[in-house]
């Protein structure tokens, strides 16, 4: 099969290039490099069924020639990172909202099969734990820029559902859980890539808040396969999937673990959200999934304990 991938030279695209290379397919990426590296894709540039494009998917005819090449489009690109969300508001909303309707519309054109890449921050402020795709999403106030990220991602979920819906456009989407894993960067405000340099510096590690705000991370090498099953299983068409795991863990353990696994005498201290990111700003306890529904349908099962996703990302730094 072909596939398009959107954000294909970012941390997740990139590891799904490598996975369907790995089982044969051909793969297109597009990136316009914002948020994405080339280092990412450097390993796969010279593979025969391997195809790069740096541009941005609101070039329209490029994305357009890229769409009608392909049977499936992995759409990937958006802003990420609670780091760049608070800063860049405005480029959070457009760039997710306006390129998930360009990417919809080109789409359509030749009814090519979608999935879509959305985030647990939709379930926003909701303490109904573990979150269930059905789940009632709760939202902070407009007044804070926290919410503009999960917002867009539910309005592009909508948006999703409505083409499936009204167009027949065969459509998945898939919210990601806290996926980690070597080539992830701390630049944007992800959490373990972030542990895992100041530890091996001896920089302090910086845990927000008060620590006991608990994630469950996964192994990007377990998220993408899930995504590469649903986007050729026909019942996952139309439907909302979770994928991650239900291990959990405070921001604290984890940097008393990195801490440990690295060896490093880094002091851990505590920086108040106002410092870390604006005035007023609002973060979740807990965020676990339910993820029945994705087991149910393709069996899926993480593979890696977070000890082992650690170490692959410290080895990572520590070759870098």
């Amino acid at each position: 099969m072909k596939h398009l991938i959107t954000g294909g030279a970012g941390f997740v695209g990139s590891h799904l290039a490598g996975t369907l290379l790995e089982r044969g397919d051909e793969v297109y990426v597009i990136d316009n490099l914002s948020t994405g590296s080339i280092e990412n894709i450097e390993h796969l540039k010279d593979h025969p069924r391997f195809h790069y494009t740096i541009d941005t998917i609101s070039n329209e005819p490029v994305t357009a020639e890229l769409v009608d090449r392909v049977d499936i489009v992995f759409h990937l690109a958006a802003a990420v990172g609670v780091r760049l969300i608070v800063e860049s508001p405005v480029h959070t909303i457009e760039t997710n909202v306006h390129g998930t309707e360009t990417i919809l519309t080109l789409a359509n054109k030749k009814k090519k099969k979608v999935l879509i890449a959305s985030t647990s921050e939709v379930y926003g402020k909701s303490v109904n734990v573990p979150f269930r795709e059905d789940s009632d999403l709760v939202m902070g106030p407009t007044n804070k820029g926290r919410w503009s990220y999960a917002c867009s991602k539910a309005i592009d979920e909508f948006l999703a559902l409505a083409y499936f819906k009204e167009k027949k456009l065969p459509v998945v989407i898939v919210r990601l859980f806290n996926t980690v894993g070597p080539r992830q960067t701390g630049q944007y405000g992800m959490v373990i890539p972030t542990f895992v340099k100041q530890a091996l510096s001896g920089r302090p590690i910086t845990v927000f808040g008060d620590g006991q705000q608990s994630r469950c991370f996964t192994d990007v090498s377990d998220v993408v396969k899930g995504l590469a099953e649903l986007a050729v299983h026909k019942g996952a068409e139309g439907e909302v999937f979770n994928i991650g795991t239900q291990n959990e863990i405070t921001i604290l353990d984890l940097a008393k673990k990195v801490k440990e696994m690295t060896g490093s005498k880094a002091e851990i201290v505590f920086v108040p959200y106002e410092k870390a990111y604006e005035e007023g700003f609002e973060d979740m306890p807990r965020r676990v999934p339910d993820i029945s529904k994705i087991q149910k349908l393709i069996g899926y099962k993480p593979s890696l304990t977070l000890e082992q996703t650690l170490q692959r990302v410290i080895d990572f730094f520590s070759q870098a």
